[in-house]
């Protein structure tokens, strides 16, 4: 669940990030019409609990996957939570890029498409690495509540059976291994971007 979420959010999300950036007032390619309708959907998206999100897009879910119920009909819930969530982060790694370095680029006679690829993403990698770190550990708190819609995962199983079952080893266990999980990918992204800014 989290890693085809996160790999479909991903997508969506960095070109959504990629658009509010752009597209914004003085962006490189300033548009207000779009900006004006993308900011308010992703605003209002980032609003939404995701347990009122996955009941309110049953028929969505339904109409792509076939199904309301299981680990699939879970992944299009969590891919729709997850990209509006990294497009702001995404958003936020690129408006941090030096205003100088873009200014450069243009001065060079690079195209929009040229500063962003070969500008703006590289030099705010290491930021969208902790960007992707976040996202992730956000989604695993998310796929807990899919268990809602019998979607699994370790979250179901601490509801199901330690906290409905009064089965209060199985919830411990349940946290600590999403502690260690929690832990190690925090761990992996921070190397990561430590690496990334190195280079």
């Amino acid at each position: 669940m989290v890693l085809f979420s996160l790999s479909m959010g991903g997508i969506f999300g960095i070109l959504l990030g990629i658009c509010l950036v752009t597209t914004r007032p003085t962006g490189l390619l300033e548009n207000s019409l779009i900006y004006r309708i993308l900011n308010p959907i992703i605003n209002t998206l980032r609003s939404l609990p995701f347990i009122i999100l996955l009941v309110a897009i049953v028929p969505l879910t339904k109409l792509i996957v076939g199904s309301s119920f299981g680990t699939l009909a879970a992944i299009v819930p969590l891919t729709i939570y997850v990209a509006p969530y990294i497009a702001r982060l995404v958003e936020n790694s690129l408006l941090e890029v030096d205003n100088g370095i873009i200014e450069a680029a243009k001065s060079m006679g690079a195209t929009p498409l040229q500063i962003i690829w070969y500008f703006m993403l590289p030099e705010a990698f290491s930021s969208l690495i902790l960007t992707i770190t976040t996202a992730t550990i956000g989604l695993i708190g998310a796929t807990a509540m899919a268990g809602a819609i019998g979607a699994g995962g370790i979250g179901d199983l601490a509801i199901s059976y330690g906290y409905q079952r009064f089965d209060t080893t199985v919830t411990v266990i349940c946290v600590i291994i999403l502690v260690i999980v929690i832990q190690f990918i925090q761990s992996l992204g921070n190397y990561l971007a430590r690496k990334a800014r190195h280079q």
